[in-house]
């Protein structure tokens, strides 16, 4: 993207962790700054590229599940950039709605996805709660189960914060819904800090949780079998990304609203 023009509204020297990830997954789609700061996090976890690409993997097969068990209506909260893989291809016959607060993702959504009957780009902050579901409400049938996916958003969220966040869309939504998230957990105290130094620098700061506290934004759901584990232990296929070995950063699960 260096030699084309940022758009309105974006500074190309704040690195951004839409941006940053998509640089973890080999996407195209960032700047010099991205690419320093993800360089920066890729010196202190080596393995944070991998982790990305099993953190995608838990998405498929995460949005596998939810269209058995029959729901038809995805948000995809903090979408981010367009990757292989994305939620409408896995789920073709859902409504499929991606949201960012990133002027720059929602505008390569819509010219890399195109809006359509199935698939809408909604450029909304997840923070707004009210204004949020106000702006779903024209897409999505919340007297019908929804599933709402928050794939490494939470944890660029403080306190208070994230956990109203999450309590506003459960009480939004009907009985059958679904939620689905991952969560980075520290786990290396050594270089923790000068990871999160790197992200205040950024678009976000980083809020690593523990695995009780990350638990605690699934009151309300049923966890759905095996829990709340790493990615690639979540119903892994049988050839794993990585073997045995987990690259994984974070946590990941999926409940149901009784």
């Amino acid at each position: 993207m260096d030699n084309q023009p940022a758009p309105d509204g974006v500074d190309p020297n704040i690195p951004n962790v839409a941006r940053m990830y998509d640089y973890y997954l080999g996407g195209k789609d960032n700047f010099a700054a991205d690419r320093e700061s993800a360089e920066r996090i890729l010196r202190l976890f080596p393995d944070t590229r991998d982790s990305a690409r099993e953190n995608r993997a838990f998405l498929a097969r995460a949005v596998r599940h939810l269209v058995e068990a029959g729901v038809d209506q995805i948000v995809d909260l903090g979408s981010g950039l367009p990757t292989q893989g994305n939620t409408h291809e896995i789920a073709p016959e859902a409504k499929v709605v991606y949201v960012d607060y990133d002027p720059v993702v929602c505008a390569h959504g819509r010219a890399l996805l195109a809006d359509g009957p199935q698939v809408t780009i909604l450029q909304a902050d997840v923070r707004q709660t009210g204004d949020l579901l106000d702006a779903l409400a024209e897409h999505v049938d919340f007297k019908r189960p929804v599933a709402f996916l928050m794939l490494c958003l939470l944890h660029f969220l403080p306190d208070d914060q994230a956990y109203p966040v999450v309590a506003g869309l459960g009480e939004a939504s009907a009985p059958g819904s679904h939620l689905v998230i991952s969560h980075a957990i520290d786990t290396t105290p050594d270089t923790t800090p000068e990871a999160l130094a790197v992200y205040k620098q950024a678009t976000a700061a980083l809020n690593l949780r523990t695995e009780e506290q990350i638990a605690h934004f699934f009151d309300g759901y049923e966890m759905v079998e095996p829990g709340l584990v790493y990615p690639k232990d979540w119903r892994p296929q049988e050839q794993p990304l990585f073997g045995e070995r987990s690259t994984s950063v974070g946590l990941a699960g999926v409940g149901r609203k009784a």
